[in-house]
């Protein structure tokens, strides 16, 4: 499992080496990434279907319960077949669709790389690592939905997703931290052992609360739901991939994979149902006004993703069977109607479903598979989406309150058969345009991989027990947290269920043909953006951002004098109150030693060097005179047998000084003082410092001494690190990773300052 993760990981990487290869000839093995992954797992699934379980552990940091667990189950297989088998369809699609594109090969890295994250984000089965490649998936799609770089709107909606997801998974690392420590495992298998503990500690409601935002954010639910119509500016393959199958999916199985562990209780069922049920019904009606066809795919895209997160809240076993089954319907039509807008919007130029018509006359394969897509879409009866459709109301039918939710339901389903039907049929019936007539018929690789997967749709609707019993029972199980019993039939008689199909169905089409979405129509809705979500978070990030921009003003004024000012002030503020709490100091003065006559006058010229530092208008002279200070803190150290400390800071001074001296003459030769009151204000500042210093020493002077630690080092050093030198033991070995940490910091820092020195601005960048 981990060598699957590695593998997308691999690829993205060379593309740095060999993008120009991938650009031409080469391009063909992209393909075999997705596919090759595709395979592999699908070798898994009858040992899935019989209800075995693989897992692989690879130590990371087992101190603290921190590996790299991968788990294999029903729910886990199914993602990763999604996101491999629409993958390899994407890749297929997107070659052709970006052929001859400057950035073909960044594209197609950072599809890998998403790729490699979102199996990460399925398959881990700890909590930490599954954070990481859900923070990967952000800033991958980051890059994806920005990859038209030149487009500030793309710019601009990359950074919005990213903003809001990335919020989303701030929230998501606290409440998963804090659900590990209070189960005492990391493990998300173990989690479920842990439940009892886990819903009655006093802190469940901000676990979920934390959780439920990650969740939430990442597949778009009210109210930040707003980021997924604006991705849509990303090429249509980065639509296609990211927001119908797999990104947006990856909220959905988080909920899905903690529903055993955190669900079946009222604060779980609630939430999910209200925010779900308000989100599926508020999309469900803005997809009928849109006239940009990503718009139509996008609205309705947010609607079932409220549907699986309200099935997922009502949480009785026909609901879950109804959300498994939902999950492969929705990924297979949605991709396919992704698929076709790309085709539509590469061979015209508009997405714009008032102009568009008749395209079936110039490109008939693509017209069959968006007819098929929408016609699952709808629920027509031999296709996945008519089963798909029957569980839902099965599963609203069986609930406590039968009438509301399934009349909320039915009212979603009605206004997603009319936007199936603007989105895959409304372009390619009636009359074609003279503007589109000498549109050319695309490649096939372009309209072959939506007309596979519309017809998987149609094969999993005409025999439902196979992809049932083989993609979905295991997968309900495992959100149900027991056996669903679960078998999929395409007929159960003449019931409620399907008069209500049938009912939606008829509904839906009546809108569809009544319904003319205009811009005039667009634009009065969109009136009502001034109570949008959207606004309020502007506002927010327009608020944040006068904030940041008077704190850094403040703090971070760019003087260093500022800085320092700034940091002592905090470390004094800090060091009284501790001093405070530790109560008054007590002196013994029998046990103090007496300043020899060597200390007072080294104590006299040190005083005498920094007053001159401080007064000198001459730049050298204050040179000189932080050397003198430097090197009477040497005599002090050999006073105190610290000979090495003495030579190191001797060391120091010398080097510092000669370094200061061959600038000079790019400095000017005296100090602009600062005003008296400013220097008065420092003055008072150091003082200060040096008196809590000096309290400080006191009260450590008449402290117990403890040599426990000392006595350890002293004994350990030579044993366990083969040095005879103690401090450098300490440094070298026993404090190793900050010694490392620090050499990181100082590298930056050295490829930061060498970057500056080598940088060549234009004159108008200059300016």
């Amino acid at each position: 499992m981990l060598l699957t993760v590695i593998l997308g990981l691999i690829s993205a990487l060379l593309m740095l080496p060999f993008g120009n290869k991938i650009k031409t000839k080469w391009s063909l093995l992209l393909i075999f990434v997705p596919a090759c992954i595709f395979l592999y797992y699908l070798q898994y699934v009858p040992a899935i279907f019989q209800g075995f379980t693989y897992t692989q552990v690879l130590p990371w940091v087992p101190s603290m319960d921190i590996n790299f667990a991968f788990r294999l189950d029903g729910l886990s297989l199914l993602f990763t077949l999604l996101i491999s088998g629409i993958g390899t369809a994407i890749f297929i699609y997107g070659r052709s669709y970006l052929k001859g594109h400057a950035y073909f090969d960044r594209f197609f890295g950072y599809l890998c790389l998403f790729m490699a994250a979102m199996l990460g984000v399925v398959l881990s089965d700890n909590i930490f690592s599954l954070f990481i490649f859900w923070e990967l998936t952000s800033i991958s799609s980051f890059f994806l939905i920005g990859f038209n770089n030149n487009n500030e709107d793309s710019r601009k909606s990359a950074l919005r997703a990213l903003t809001i997801t990335g919020m989303g998974g701030f929230f998501l690392l606290a409440g998963l931290t804090l659900l590990g420590n209070i189960a005492g495992t990391y493990q998300i298998a173990a989690l479920i052992d842990a439940r009892d503990t886990i819903i009655n500690h006093a802190l469940y409601p901000v676990i979920l609360a934390l959780i439920l935002l990650g969740a939430f954010t990442k597949s778009a639910q009210f109210p930040f739901h707003f980021w997924l119509p604006g991705a849509m500016k990303a090429p249509t393959p980065v639509s296609a991939y990211l927001h119908s199958a797999t990104m947006v999916k990856a909220g959905i199985y988080l909920l899905a994979r903690f529903n055993p562990v955190l669900g079946d209780t009222p604060l779980w069922s609630y939430t999910l149902m209200i925010v779900g049920g308000f989100t599926m019904i508020y999309a469900a009606i803005h997809s009928l006004f849109r006239v940009d066809l990503k718009g139509i795919l996008a609205y309705s895209t947010i609607s079932a993703l409220g549907i699986l997160t309200f099935l997922i809240g009502l949480g009785t076993k026909e609901a879950i069977i109804a959300a498994s089954v939902f999950i492969l319907v929705h990924a297979l039509y949605k991709a396919t109607l992704f698929m076709v807008t790309g085709i539509i919007d590469h061979e015209t130029g508009t997405r714009d479903i008032t102009k568009l018509a008749g395209l079936r006359k110039i490109m008939p394969g693509v017209a069959i598979a968006g007819l098929l897509a929408a016609l699952s879409s709808a629920g027509l009866p031999i296709t996945f989406g008519f089963i798909g459709k029957d569980l839902i109301y099965e599963a609203t039918l069986h609930s406590d309150k039968s009438m509301l939710l399934t009349a909320l339901a039915v009212c979603t389903n009605v206004a997603l058969v009319a936007a199936g039907f603007m989105a895959g049929i409304k372009p390619f019936s009636g009359k074609l345009p003279d503007d589109f007539k000498d549109a050319h018929k695309p490649y096939a690789s372009l309209w072959v991989p939506p007309l596979v997967l519309a017809l998987l749709g149609l094969t999993a609707g005409i025999v439902p027990g196979i992809f049932g019993d083989y993609f979905s029972l295991q997968t309900a199980n495992s959100i149900y947290g027991s056996d669903t019993e679960m078998h999929l039939a395409i007929w159960h008689g003449v019931n409620t269920v399907l008069i209500l199909s049938l009912s939606t169905l008829a509904a839906g089409t009546i809108i569809y043909f009544v319904n003319k979405p205009s811009i005039k129509k667009l634009a009065t809705v969109e009136r009502l953006n001034v109570f949008a979500p959207q606004q309020f978070f502007d506002a927010l990030g327009r608020g944040l951002l006068k904030m940041s921009q008077g704190y850094t003003s403040v703090v971070h004024n760019g003087y260093l004098r500022s800085y320092h000012l700034k940091v002592i002030l905090f470390a004094e503020g800090l060091l009284a109150y501790k001093l405070w709490l530790s109560g008054p100091i007590t002196i013994d003065w029998a046990n103090l030693t007496p300043l020899s006559i060597y200390e007072v006058a080294v104590m006299i010229i040190l005083i005498g060097a920094m007053c001159m530092v401080l007064f000198t208008p001459f730049l050298l002279t204050a040179v000189v005179s932080m050397t003198i200070v430097g090197y009477c803190i040497c005599l002090i150290f050999v006073f105190y047998s610290a000979p090495d400390l003495a030579m190191t800071q001797f060391t120091i001074d010398t080097l510092t000084t000669v370094l200061f001296v061959l600038v000079l003459y790019k400095l000017p030769p005296f100090l602009r003082l600062e005003s008296s009151t400013r220097r008065y204000r420092d003055i008072a500042v150091a003082l200060g410092f040096g008196v809590i210093l000096s309290m400080i020493t006191l009260k450590v002077i008449n402290e117990p001494i403890e040599k426990t630690i000392s006595q350890f080092y002293g004994e350990n050093a030579y044993l366990l690190a083969k040095g005879k030198n103690v401090v450098n033991v300490i440094l070298v070995d026993f404090r190793g990773i900050d010694t490392m940490f620090e050499t990181v910091v100082l590298s930056i820092a050295a490829i930061g300052v060498y970057s500056l020195l080598k940088l060549r601005l234009k004159s108008s960048e200059k300016e």
